[in-house]
């Protein structure tokens, strides 16, 4: 890492910074813009510990987070962690910010006792593969993912 940045649990303090990022991160997956929506999302999963969200933060300003849902698996009976978002800011790339923030996260799951961590990613986003598999991260060849996408909302 270019600037020395220390990964830890995200606070409220860390609102404004981490909606700005949260927003930038939806807009990779081709959201549209919206600042305060983000601020209300993280708000929301702050007050509540619906997710927990690790900051990568360089002593001035938050370069990355990722947020963890947690999850429940009936058929093994276990308690798991969904690793939903990871973003590093552009300026922040290739400092080893996205390794960084992955493995606190797999460490507190760890801590948490649960099973397993998963997550998934776009199948055109060839660096967050590359670094997930890297990690040790296997690929599921097992299960389809279906949705319904967005027609519910």
């Amino acid at each position: 890492m270019k600037a020395a940045a220390t990964v830890r649990l995200a606070e409220t303090q860390d609102l404004h910074q981490l909606a700005d990022l949260f927003d930038q991160y939806r807009q990779f997956y081709e959201c549209p813009p919206d600042l305060s929506a983000a601020k209300n999302w993280i708000a929301d999963n702050l007050e509540r510990g619906r997710s927990t969200i690790f900051a990568a933060d360089d002593g001035t300003q938050l370069l990355g987070f990722t947020q963890l849902y947690p999850a429940l698996c009936s058929v093994d009976l276990v308690e798991y962690f969904v690793l939903y978002d990871l973003f590093v800011a552009p300026s922040a790339r290739r400092q080893g910010i996205a390794r960084a923030l992955m493995n606190a996260a797999s460490e507190w799951a760890k801590t948490q006792g649960a099973a397993r961590l998963d997550l998934e990613t776009a199948r055109d986003n060839a660096p967050g593969q590359s670094l997930y598999r890297d990690l040790g991260y296997l690929l599921d060849y097992f299960f389809l993912q279906f949705n319904i996408g967005r027609s519910l909302v």
